[in-house]
């Protein structure tokens, strides 16, 4: 019998991503999203990508409790993969409540609902921001969480331990699994599916593909006077199809019982630290276009250096990334040429 996985925030860019390689992998899969961060253009990109077109799409808000527990009423739940969150650093610093009450509630909300069916597994979208700035690099999953710097990093720390308890109250009825992304970057190689940002980017790569066919005039570059090989920060860039794969590793190790204890963690990154710098100069090499940018100075909260040791996801979940920097932003670029109808 197949299991069925619900996406929260399924038609978002990692959530449409991950629904792609959950059905690719033979899992029934449920996306509901109440489209405030994004449109039907990826919902629609998974149909054309996977033939399924008859995906379930839920339209509702996780923070609304008994809409949340009609969802489970309508379905046989067995996963919950958990994006349904506000996400953007700067806008959390002006609107903490909004950050706290939708990120906290609209989690809230599926542990207590996916709890009273007596058994889920529940895969929750963490980050890297909750090492804050590390005393050293590589982080593995032993690496001290330190205090967010920003109200969105702190949902993501508060979410952690939400989890951790809940799970052990729950008398076996929960079992979960945090994944601490880096920085999803790319789009799916069919151009179907990408970033797709409301207004001003707010991440680098859309603002970088935004800029090199002519939608933004400049790129920003904040500081480049870190303690860095170039002087620009470092990050561990890594591909959203490779970042949606991981998922699908996640969720086949709770549901075939393989966790050896109630709650893990999972570092997923590629391990290979790359500048802002060269980040740009490799998408200006791989696409054949250049991409104006200047400098400007340092951004408040902005860490110097963090990047990945996924030794533990490769062993223990038997998931790796693959794909190289090239065809990543080879993917990016192809999205944004298609969205412009190049």
């Amino acid at each position: 019998m197949k299991k069925t996985v619900l996406v929260s925030g399924g038609a978002g860019f990692i959530g449409s991503h991950v629904t792609v390689e959950l059905i690719e992998a033979g899992y029934d899969v449920v996306v509901a999203d109440n489209f405030s961060n994004c449109d039907r253009t990826c919902y629609e990109g998974v149909k054309k990508i996977t033939g399924r077109k008859d995906l379930p799409l839920e339209v509702m808000d996780f923070c609304d409790l008994d809409a949340v527990k009609a969802l489970f009423g309508k379905y046989h739940i067995d996963a919950v993969i958990h994006f349904a969150a506000y996400k953007a650093v700067g806008e959390s610093v002006d609107k903490p409540l909004m950050y706290y009450k939708n990120n906290l509630l609209s989690f809230l909300n599926v542990l207590e609902v996916a709890q009273s069916t007596g058994k889920c597994n529940v895969l929750f979208s963490s980050s890297a921001t909750v090492y804050g700035e590390p005393d050293a690099v590589p982080v593995t999953e032993a690496t001290p969480r330190k205090p967010a710097t920003s109200p969105y990093g702190n949902t993501k720390t508060m979410c952690e331990d939400i989890l951790h308890d809940a799970v052990k109250a729950s008398g076996g009825a929960l079992k979960g699994i945090l994944l601490r992304y880096f920085n999803p970057i790319g789009a799916h190689p069919s151009a179907l599916i990408g970033e797709l940002p409301r207004g001003v980017p707010n991440n680098l790569v859309p603002f970088i593909t935004q800029t090199a066919i002519g939608k933004r005039e400049c790129l920003n570059i904040f500081g480049n006077d870190y303690p860095t090989p170039d002087g620009t920060c470092q990050r561990d860039f890594i591909d959203i199809v490779d970042l949606a794969r991981a998922h699908v590793y996640a969720v086949t190790r709770m549901i075939e019982g393989k966790m050896k204890k109630p709650v893990e963690i999972f570092n997923v990154g590629t391990g290979r630290p790359l500048s802002v710098m060269e980040l740009v100069n490799a998408f200006e090499k791989v696409n054949g276009v250049k991409v104006p940018h200047k400098f400007a100075p340092r951004r408040a909260g902005d860490i110097t250096a963090i990047w990945a040791d996924p030794t533990l996801a490769n062993t223990e979940m038997g998931w790796k990334a693959t794909r190289t920097i090239e065809e990543t932003l080879k993917a990016a670029w192809a999205w944004e040429c298609r969205l412009a109808g190049k």
